[in-house]
């Protein structure tokens, strides 16, 4: 008996050792997220979500001196034209123009043969900038019209496979969006990011998140705070108003 007792013991600390490889947020955070203009380290915010390529190592350290943990974004389901590695993608996996969004085309996500190498590169300048996590946008590809025969299955396999990647690399990982998922998705992501579900009323979709006691942040950019406050308090969110351009302003419940 004392023998199976020290097995489990020891199984069981194995399995919390690798669990503690990568940073895993609970509850709800306080966080910042800003992508343009110069970034203002003097917002009061647990984490920070930041861009992998325009972020130095420094800044991150800074960030980590005043206690900030750091996520940084990666556009994984998207080809973006001014991004330093831009030329690596081939013709073949570039779909539709993403609407609203200039110079950015869908990819063909089920060629990881082709993209993967490329987004695990992006993963591995972020854990060596010092980044605590990742933020992959445009995940949700196959409920779009990319150009490509995307099915449900093949953005799962999808996701995963980045999941499964920025841990590899001792990253915690963010799910963006994808609401019609996310109950899946759940078990493999760290955390959640999302855009606009009060007023598209989808917040509901990520409560497997908030039961596993993970975070979710809800970024809104109509909505008023009289509509997103009392939505998102209520669920355990952390609710806060952006400006479009993700510049340095925000407005927190």
């Amino acid at each position: 008996m004392l023998l199976v007792v020290a097995a489990l013991t020891l199984f069981c600390g194995a399995s919390a050792a690798r669990a503690a490889t990568w940073w895993q947020p609970s509850g709800t955070l306080s966080w910042q997220m800003q992508f343009s203009g110069r970034i203002d380290k003097s917002v009061k915010a647990d984490g920070y979500d930041i861009d992998a390529f325009e972020t130095p190592a420094t800044l991150v350290a800074k960030m980590h001196d005043l206690g900030r943990h750091v996520v940084c974004y990666i556009a994984a389901g998207s080809w973006e034209m001014w991004r330093p590695d831009a030329a690596r993608y081939p013709a073949s996996v570039k779909g539709k123009p993403m609407a609203g969004w200039p110079g950015e085309r869908w990819l063909d996500i089920r060629r990881t043969d082709l993209i993967g190498p490329i987004l695990e590169d992006r993963v591995a300048i972020c854990a060596a900038k010092g980044f605590d996590g990742v933020e992959f946008d445009n995940v949700d590809g196959y409920s779009n019209k990319t150009g490509f025969a995307l099915t449900a299955q093949d953005q799962l396999a999808f996701d995963r496979w980045l999941a499964d990647t920025a841990h590899a690399h001792g990253l915690a990982v963010g799910l963006k969006n994808t609401p019609s998922l996310a109950a899946q998705l759940e078990p493999s992501f760290d955390f959640s990011i999302v855009e606009e579900c009060v007023q598209y009323h989808e917040c509901g979709s990520f409560a497997p998140f908030l039961d596993a006691n993970k975070p979710v942040l809800d970024i809104e950019y109509k909505v008023t705070a009289a509509t997103l406050c009392p939505k998102t308090e209520r669920l355990g969110i952390f609710g806060m108003r952006k400006h479009l351009e993700l510049d340095a302003w925000r407005r927190i419940c």
